[in-house]
């Protein structure tokens, strides 16, 4: 792959007007702020406007050399480390703004000073410094992007200064600072701090260390801080001062710990808030998140000078889709990266969801400073100023969406190779920061510094008690300040993609590793739209659908590992399955090979349920290639939605000539489908004929697109499906139940399925789907299924009895089918078939629909009490209604009911009922509630009741050879004819004499 690619990411470049020589600059909303190197202490400030144009808004002095600057956008204050008198002190200048107005008042005040009335009103018009004292000298300083605190590095601890808007009266509001906590590092010198949304991380010469202060849970303040209270127990510290001799320097072992494991860096942390105590403070505990420590290593320059670590940075991204224009404070952080670096090679973690190791960057040469952006890296040495990639939007991409990768939607990998895209010749860089699109350089062109700094030396510098500042820059050197304008992302953008068509033929991977950084640039470009202006948005996603085209491109015509990324590249630029295949099919090639990427993404398309059909003349090409690479998904492939237009004759002569080759029930069930489309009923016939139906219904599975497509999420029937119906609806049915059971169709889309396929409306339910839900219940297993199904039939049985609807085609099955092939219908009971046949002639005009309900009802199968709502349309007057109910009550154990309302409305079946019913626990209603009714009622009717009377006689012979004789006296009536009852006396006597 190509390390360097000779790109021209930086424009133009313009002439900071300086009166003096430079030592500081960092970069504020739309301002450059320049401390001065000079005896005369200042800061100038200059506007930075568009093509980085640079116009002086004024400058302000400063107490005195500037040994650090930092600007922070909320708040826009600007705060510095300056030395006066070989003290050094700690200041924020804030309304600064009013002195580019011509305002020349000044307030300076200590921090948290309570400001009068009268005193403060003034501040309208004044640039404000405030003093922030501190108990140890201060070393480095750093801003968090997010809310405004500030960080600021002395020797063994850290102090952290929260940023406070007080509120004088309606129309002024001013910026104060609180010293709220401290955290105490022993053994600690910072060189360089960065903080950005409670994630602190801080350097020496030598160790990193990253750190998040987490907010305690409520009930956890108590043993927060108020006093100092060590995190983590005092162990042996890996910062023992070295031992160390004139004549060698022990040096120990480098280490890398992440995550959880940095905790065994055994770096004690102390937290003391030293904020007010009121109700919204807030207490924090410690999580080490990175340590890492290096050794003085020896470089293909040999050994360096002075192996430190210098340009530590944290790099927040923020969510994607906030409206333009959107503040700083309302952004919502998305990912964290932290970059730091030693003279020849550059590290980038990130630390946010995830603490990892992302890139790593090696330097053709000793870096003299080094500047995070989300698009690039920007280096400087002492000729060169150079750019390398970087993997900060791949990395959040990820965390925005963890499924990315997937058959809809890619990202380059965060493992990508790093690359330098541009060497630009600068002599004598010192120092450099960024802004927007533009980077800032100084330039120091001394001749005579450049060739000692290439000296190579041997010796090992000593580890420093204090960090030393920048040695002051020679006044009489020449120097410049330069803002160099990095080309716009589309340039840049294009100039790759136009680049990348050199290594097409010749270098594959370097050719998709050069669009894959166009991708990437552009989707940082996108990830940060706080820069952009509302149509250059619209642009931007243009070139990212592109960039996604043309990496489908590769992924398609390359023979690569990552084949399959070719389909949601594809599927994200947006192009239509049409237009892929004129990007990549040529017109009359008909030896052309087509690589796996491609077919991957044709098939991957043609099998989903996509809206596209393709013309005649592009599915034939698609028939073509499959015949050519992957023949055995030809019949797959016509069953696509997208291959309607397929010409039937041409799709028939490709299956006959994979056919004899690799011959299949779907191939078979694919040629009578072309057969159909063709008219051909004789060589439809034929093809059918070639298996038999239960193997039929069994191919269908194989590919359920023969029977049923997808249109913008509507089920529709195919022409196969609707020929079926016409012809053999038993297949159908037999091939639906099939799909059912393998899961390729679900029962609410075979509802809709058979609905479309009878023209039926979506409250009507045809016979069809009735056929379906009963051969659906001779294989259903899963209860919660079985009583759905049992219900649907249930419901639509009693709908045609209630309303004396017959189906409109013939039930497949009759109910002695079905009892005999379902458990699930039982054998109707004698006394139901006698009440039937004393019944209406009206009751036998849906003989299969009564004796179907009565059927499920005589099994032990379907829930009753769930049933019961259904069967309230039947009327218990009719004989039809009447086994319902009688059934119904039966099975929830209301016997006394039942046979209440047998006596009732059929006396002539009572006997019969209990016959088949009062067995085992129940047998003692004979004679504890039948005998007494019967009884009652003949004695109300006399003879005139033949049915109660010979009922009556039935029971007696039933109760005599149950009850012992005793017994069977005690039950019988006291006002009965003897006569009637002395012959079941007798027959009871003599079975058991009386003892």
């Amino acid at each position: 792959m190509v390390q360097l690619y000779n790109l021209h990411p930086f424009g133009s470049q313009q002439v900071v007007p300086c009166k003096q020589e430079p030592a500081h600059f960092c970069c504020g909303q739309d301002e450059l702020f320049v401390a001065c190197a000079a005896a005369s202490c200042g800061v100038e400030v200059f506007a930075l406007r568009d093509q980085g144009r640079c116009e002086p808004l004024g400058s302000f002095a400063t107490l005195g050399p500037v040994l650090r600057m930092a600007h922070s956008r909320t708040g826009d204050y600007v705060v510095t480390i300056e030395e006066k008198n070989r003290a050094t002190f700690l200041r924020a200048y804030t309304n600064w703004r009013c002195m580019s107005a011509g305002s020349s008042r000044v307030c300076v005040r200590m921090v948290g000073h309570k400001m009068e009335e009268s005193y403060s009103e003034t501040l309208k018009e004044q640039m404000s410094i405030v003093e922030m004292p501190l108990s140890d000298p201060p070393l480095c300083i750093s801003c968090c992007p997010v809310s405004g605190n500030l960080l600021v590095g002395c020797k063994n601890k850290l102090v952290m200064f929260c940023l406070k808007y007080l509120v004088i009266n309606q129309n002024l509001t001013v910026l104060d600072f609180e010293r709220s906590l401290i955290l105490h590092i022993d053994n600690i010198i910072p060189a360089e701090v960065a903080f950005c949304a409670r994630h602190i991380a801080v350097t020496t010469e030598l160790d990193v260390l990253i750190l998040k202060l987490e907010l305690l849970q409520q009930g956890q303040e108590k043993d927060a801080i108020h006093e100092p209270q060590s995190i983590k127990d005092e162990g042996p510290s890996t910062h023992t001062l070295q031992f160390e001799s004139d004549e060698f320097v022990i040096c120990q072992k480098p280490v890398e710990l992440l995550g959880e494991e940095s905790k065994l860096c055994e770096i004690p942390i102390t937290l003391e808030s030293t904020g007010l105590a009121t109700e919204g403070t807030e207490y924090f505990q410690v999580r080490y998140l990175l340590f890492r420590r290096f050794t003085p290593d020896q470089s293909p320059f040999g050994f360096c000078e002075e192996t430190k670590l210098h340009s530590l940075q944290l790099l927040p991204v923020y969510q994607t889709g906030r409206s333009h224009g959107e503040t700083e404070n309302k952004r919502e952080l998305l990912s964290l990266f932290c970059f730091f670096s030693l003279p020849h090679v550059g590290y980038l973690y990130s630390v946010g969801k995830l603490v990892e190791l992302i890139s790593t960057y090696q330097y053709s040469e000793k870096s003299e400073q080094a500047v995070l952006t989300p698009q690039f890296l920007h280096v400087i040495t002492s000729e060169n100023l150079q750019c390398f990639t970087v993997r900060c939007s791949a990395a959040a991409a990820r965390d925005e969406d963890p499924y990315i990768d997937t058959t809809v939607k890619a990202c380059p990998p965060v493992s990508l190779d790093v690359c330098t895209l541009r060497m630009q010749l600068f002599i004598g860089p010192r120092a450099i920061c960024h802004f927007k699109n533009h980077v800032i350089l100084l330039i120091k062109a001394d001749t005579e510094d450049i060739t000692e700094r290439r000296k190579p030396t041997r010796r090992i510098s000593r580890k420093a008690d204090s960090i030393k500042s920048r040695k002051t820059l020679d006044s009489e050197s020449g120097w410049n300040l330069y803002i160099v304008n990095t080309v716009s992302t589309i340039q840049l953008y294009r100039e790759m993609v136009d680049y990348s068509r050199t290594y097409e033929n010749v270098k594959t991977e370097s050719c998709i590793h050069l669009l894959s950084e166009a991708h990437l640039l552009i989707r940082a470009a996108i990830m940060d739209p706080s820069f952009l202006k509302p149509d250059e948005k619209e642009e931007l996603l243009t070139a990212f659908r592109e960039s996604c085209a043309f990496l489908g491109d590769c992924y398609s015509r390359f023979d690569t590992k990552d084949y399959h990324l070719a389909l949601p590249y594809y599927r994200m630029s947006g192009l239509s399955m049409t237009e892929v295949l004129e990007r990549l099919v040529s017109e009359g090639d008909e030896t052309h090979k087509y690589e796996r990427g491609f077919i991957f993404y044709l098939t991957h398309s043609l099998n989903e349920d996509l809206n596209e059909e393709l013309s005649q003349e592009s599915a034939t090409k698609v028939l073509q290639i499959f015949y050519l690479t992957e023949p055995v998904q030809l019949p797959h492939i016509l069953c696509s939605p997208c291959m309607r237009n397929v010409c039937p004759l041409t799709a028939m002569k490709y299956l006959q000539k994979i056919e004899k080759i690799m011959p299949s029930v779907v191939l078979t069930l694919t040629k009578a489908s072309m057969a159909l489309k063709m008219g051909d009923l004789m060589m439809y016939e034929h093809e059918m004929d070639s298996y038999k139906e239960t193997i039929l219904a069994c191919g269908f599975i194989g590919q359920p697109k023969l029977l049923r497509q997808h249109k913008e999420g509507i089920v529709i029937p195919t022409e196969f499906a609707i020929h079926l119906k016409e012809t053999q609806p038993g297949l159908l049915v037999a091939a639906t139940v099939a799909l059912y059971e393998n899961s390729k169709i679900e029962l609410e889309e075979a509802d809709t399925f058979f609905k479309t396929l009878c023209n039926n409306s979506e409250n009507t339910i045809p016979q069809l789907l009735v056929d379906f839900w009963e051969a659906l219940l001779v294989v259903c297993s899963q209860e919660e299924v079985l009583q759905e199904l049992l219900l649907r039939v249930t419901s639509q049985y009693v709908w045609r009895i209630s309303k004396r609807q017959f189906p409109e085609t013939k039930p497949l099955k009759t109910t002695e089918d079905l009892i005999n092939s379902c458990n699930h219908f039982g054998l109707i009971f004698p006394w139901v078939t006698f009440i039937m046949s004393v019944g209406s002639p009206s009751d036998k005009d849906y003989p299969e629909d009564i004796s179907k309900l009565q059927s499920i009802l005589c099994s032990q199968s379907i829930n009753v009490t769930s049933a019961l709502p259904f069967l309230e349309p039947l009327s218990e007057d009719g004989n039809v209604g009447l086994t319902i109910h009688v059934l119904c009550s039966t099975r929830l154990g209301k016997y006394e009911d039942s046979l209440d309302l047998l006596l009732k409305k059929c006396p002539d079946a009572v006997v019969l009922y209990a016959q088949h019913e009062l067995k085992d626990d129940n047998r003692a209603m004979w004679w504890n509630k039948l005998l007494p009714e019967l009884c009652k009622r003949t004695r109300l009717t006399g003879n005139y009741s033949p049915v109660h009377i010979s009922s009556l006689k039935e029971t007696l012979s039933v109760v005599a050879m149950e009850l012992e004789l005793r017994d069977f006296l005690n039950v019988l009536p006291e006002d009965g004819t003897a006569a009637f009852f002395l012959p079941h006396l007798l027959h009871c006597s003599q079975r058991k004499p009386l003892t």
